[in-house]
């Protein structure tokens, strides 16, 4: 186990304190409220530049004017392949490396099936919205330095499916119940952060899965979990130490909780497993990208 002077109850500024990011280039999705504000904050407060991506620009706009000059507005819907195409060549357009990249934007708990691409949305959104984001942007992350930070939760150790994923209901047409899917989409990141990790190595880039623990958030609304949990900015911590901190050297393809390296879910250690989500995963993006190619092609 990492030991650490950090805990359940350390925040991100605590947690990169003294550290001075002066010069490095992060990005973070999520950015306009909760986990993903106090993130960005965090790391600015530092020094950093930070990439902040929200659903819409004017959402992004407004988190990054309020936090530092150093904030940089991206809009990027992770439900929308053509959102996030645009998104990566906005950033490609910088023309800079990334330090570092946090994935933690996210939906939880949608009360009625909604599918968009055959999919169904906490799923698309927190997975696959990820999965071709931070694809498409590691060539970008330094090489032997840089970090990614995939936000999972611990939804996926608890509440996910026996079987981890369910291959065969992923648009919800055979059954939905909502925080099923919802623990679904979290192990998925904590799989795909394995897998990732596995790609990456040769590279030296280190990737790693968190479970921020359950904040006091929009995501979460029910009196006795707020009544215990952590504030936005404790649940910050983890994200940003694996992203930033000298203490987290070293660590890739792990699933930490409380600056800490933890189990996570047993099906972690299925390399199987995180295989196949990958491939699946890819095989949606292709169809997605398929269905607009015969749109334009017919608009034509």
């Amino acid at each position: 186990m990492t030991k650490t002077e950090f805990g359940r109850r350390s925040t991100a500024d605590h947690v990169l304190a003294g550290i001075d990011l002066t010069g490095k280039r992060m990005l973070v999705t999520g950015c306009n409220s909760g986990i993903g504000l106090e993130i960005m904050n965090a790391f600015a407060a530092n020094g950093a530049t930070v990439i902040g991506a929200a659903r819409t620009l004017e959402d992004a706009s407004r988190a990054c004017s309020a936090a530092n000059p150093r904030c940089i507005p991206l809009g990027c819907d992770l439900a929308n392949f053509d959102s996030i195409a645009a998104a990566l060549s906005t950033i490609r357009g910088l023309k800079v490396p990334l330090d570092a990249v946090v994935a933690n934007a996210g939906i939880a708990n949608l009360a009625a099936l909604d599918t968009r691409y055959g999919v169904e949305m906490q799923f698309l959104t927190n997975h696959i919205g990820h999965f071709k984001l931070v694809n498409g942007l590691v060539d970008l992350v330094r090489d032997g330095i840089g970090r990614i930070v995939i936000v999972s939760g611990n939804a996926s150790v608890g509440a996910a499916p026996q079987e981890g994923i369910m291959f065969d209901n992923l648009d919800g047409a055979r059954f939905y119940e909502p925080a099923a899917f919802y623990a679904q989409s979290k192990l998925a990141n904590a799989l795909y952060a394995k897998e990732l990790s596995r790609r990456l190595a040769a590279r030296g880039i280190a990737v790693n899965a968190t479970d921020p623990g359950a904040a006091r958030t929009k995501l979460n609304r029910r009196f006795a979990t707020r009544l215990f949990a952590k504030t936005a900015a404790q649940a910050a911590a983890t994200p940003a130490w694996l992203a930033a901190s000298p203490q987290a050297n070293g660590i890739t393809g792990e699933y930490c909780v409380n600056c800490k390296i933890s189990a996570g879910n047993a099906l972690l250690q299925d390399a199987a497993l995180a295989g196949h989500l990958w491939n699946v995963s890819q095989q949606i993006l292709d169809r997605g990208q398929a269905r607009r190619d015969l749109s334009l092609q017919q608009a034509a």
